[in-house]
């Protein structure tokens, strides 16, 4: 079904081949194929949530490239419809002038009132114009078929849209279980549940609490990790979105906070941009579920506004790997991602949070992170 889809996604496209929404799609469906191939070869639970990981980021550009290329179909559509429209007149006269000439002809019709020389005048004319009627005639064709193909194209890229989101919601489910089976993690310590209630509780800020992060973990045995080491400005966002407020900035509530805010589509995978020690996983204060990464000793990446979160505290994950989803609505439909929506930033519903702490010192993520390039 994932073989059929990445094959299916190249086809509502045929007709913008050569838009960015073709390429992407293009690219969707090689993504796509090849995320497929490693789920089926995928050989116990760590290669299969890897295998579902990349699966899922697929179908997320796939879909993404999807959304924009009904997008631009509309807006042709629309366009060429208007332009008919406008021309409604000049096509009457058209199509009069062509029925005129294509009418069986009658002695009569070749009577000119100033004699044979008008007659022979008239028949020159009637010469020269036949040509560029039919060439109008063919111009219009072009266009009444364009606006069909992409009446047409909209239909199908609708159906396989559907399709996809159902098959990314079941990649979703999967991930769920392998996640819940996954056991063979390393662990750097093991959190101490008493202390953890404790500090949440006489904390208010984030400050306090990171700050705090090293009483909660007892039998801490391995050094931190230290994998940051010429990646600094060149790491991945760890989910695919568009950058809502830069650090520092004031949001509609008067809140200013010195990390970013991301917006993402409802159910959007959220990955370690880099290996590291999850140092906590929950809800905290009005962050929501927070996942809380140390990619190395005094440097913590504080992920907050998740929906589900995957893993504990103290295990060592790799770079890419899932720690959670975004919120929204679990059974996805193709109307929210229609058209209409799509393109205005509301597609995206949901928004992630990120803030970068040094020696327990925000810093600006966006020199930390790229974030110059929509994730679909």
């Amino acid at each position: 079904m994932i073989r059929a889809l990445a094959v299916a996604l190249l086809l509502p496209f045929g007709a913008l081949a050569q838009t960015d929404a073709g390429a992407e799609a293009r690219a969707a469906a090689a993504a796509l194929e090849t995320a497929a191939v490693q789920l089926d070869e995928a050989d116990g639970a760590r290669d299969r949530v890897k295998a579902l990981t990349q699966t899922i980021q697929a179908f997320e550009r796939g879909l993404g490239a999807m959304r924009a290329g009904l997008r631009q179909a509309a807006i042709s559509e629309a366009q060429i419809s208007q332009k008919l429209g406008a021309r409604d007149s000049e096509i009457a006269e058209l199509l009069g002038a062509l029925q005129s000439i294509g009418g069986a002809p009658t002695p009569t019709a070749f009577l000119h009132p100033q004699g044979p020389t008008g007659t022979a005048r008239a028949g020159m004319l009637l010469a020269e114009l036949t040509p560029v009627l039919n060439l109008r005639a063919q111009a219009l064709r072009r266009d009444l078929e364009d606006v069909q193909t992409l009446r047409d194209l909209q239909v199908d890229a609708e159906k396989r849209l559907r399709d996809g989101l159902t098959q990314v919601q079941a990649a979703r489910t999967a991930l769920n279980q392998a996640m819940a089976n996954r056991t063979d993690l390393p662990k750097r310590f093991t959190q101490d549940p008493v202390r953890t209630g404790v500090l949440i509780a006489s904390t208010e800020t984030l400050d306090g609490f990171a700050s705090g992060l090293a009483e909660i973990a007892v039998n801490e045995t391995e050094p931190a990790l230290e994998t940051l080491d010429g990646q600094i400005g060149e790491l991945p966002l760890p989910v695919q979105g568009l950058l809502l407020r830069a650090a520092g900035e004031t949001d509609a509530a008067g809140v200013t906070r010195p990390g970013i805010i991301l917006a993402t589509r409802a159910r959007a995978i959220v990955t370690s941009p880099t290996a590291a020690t999850i140092r906590y996983v929950g809800p905290l204060l009005d962050l929501g579920e927070v996942v809380i990464l140390e990619p190395r000793a005094d440097t913590l990446f504080v992920l907050a506004g998740l929906d589900v979160v995957y893993g504990e505290a103290g295990q060592v994950i790799a770079g890419e790997t899932p720690i959670g989803l975004m919120g929204g609505p679990v059974g996805e439909n193709v109307a929210q991602g229609s058209t209409n929506r799509d393109g205005a930033g509301t597609e995206r519903s949901e928004t992630l949070y990120i803030e970068v702490r040094q020696d327990n010192i925000p810093q600006d993520p966006e020199t930390w992170f790229r974030t110059d390039k929509d994730g679909l």
